[in-house]
């Protein structure tokens, strides 16, 4: 059964994080402007040029490191360094000489002490929200569920951002709204399993609780699958048709989201079973 697999799940989840606990030590998080502070310049051009001719026309600039993302309608996203009007005013003359018409659609700036205080303000809100959650639970069910809970939401964001880390995919404003709607997603999940975990206990006098977590699992399981199944099928056809602006929004809730599931069932109860016998 489940629960008396558990330590086989431990190992399974060490070998998620350990190596992104690893990464984010050795290289850190690739962080986009929103938290390091830059500018991104939208633009439309009559030429459909790849992101590569982009890069190469903003040589004379100085902005060939800029990163470039192309659309399918012919816009381009170009993240580069703070640019004041001038420096934009030279990077659309500099894609007009190469390409011929260029439309500038919108041009935003963050300044650098702003993006530390929004990264400042993403993990403030991420810990309220675990501390609220573990009030919460606690409350409606018992301390050891809130701890076993929130553990295993901590054990599902290790995750995501390990995974970011070691691929060095950017993390911005859309990925911190990703990680809180991986904790909600998989908060839900693992509180059914705990709903029914307390309806059982309900109904017996001397629980064993090896049994009553391996019984409640067994009742929810289907419904942990299927739940998870439909958000992924969702999420896959967001990731392949949405576009490159929403690629690492969506990788971000499909990896929380298999993990989530997977942790509801085999990290939360398993916690909650060595909490509850240690208690």
């Amino acid at each position: 059964m489940i629960i008396e697999r558990r330590k086989i799940f431990y190992i399974i989840s060490l070998i998620l994080i350990i190596p992104g606990i690893a990464s984010l030590f050795l290289n850190g998080l690739n962080l986009g402007i929103d938290f390091r502070g830059g500018s991104i310049v939208h633009v439309k051009m009559a030429a459909d040029v790849s992101a590569p001719e982009v890069r190469e026309a903003l040589v004379p600039v100085g902005l060939e490191q800029s990163e470039v993302q192309k659309n399918i309608d012919n816009t381009y996203f170009i993240r580069t360094s703070e640019l004041d009007q001038e420096q934009t005013k030279a990077l659309i003359n500099a894609l007009e000489t190469r390409f011929g018409e260029v439309e500038l659609m919108s041009a935003e700036s963050v300044g650098a002490t702003i993006g530390r205080e929004l990264g400042l303000n993403a993990l403030m809100a991420l810990g309220i929200g675990l501390v609220l959650m573990l009030v919460y639970i606690s409350f409606r069910f018992e301390w050891t569920f809130g701890v076993a809970a929130v553990l295993a939401l901590m054990h599902n964001v290790l995750v995501v951002v390990g995974v970011f880390s070691i691929f060095q995919w950017e993390i911005n404003s859309p990925f911190i709204a990703s990680i809180l709607t991986v904790v909600g997603f998989t908060l839900n999940d693992t509180i059914v399993v705990f709903d029914r975990v307390r309806e059982n206990m309900r109904s017996t006098k001397k629980p064993d609780y090896l049994t009553l977590l391996n019984k409640s699992i067994l009742q929810v399981l289907n419904r942990s699958i299927n739940t998870v199944l439909t958000a992924v099928m969702t999420l896959v056809a967001l990731l392949i048709l949405g576009g490159a602006t929403l690629k690492f929004f969506v990788a971000a809730m499909l990896i929380g989201f298999v993990v989530g599931a997977y942790s509801s069932i085999c990290i939360a109860s398993p916690l909650w079973y060595e909490i509850k016998k240690a208690a």
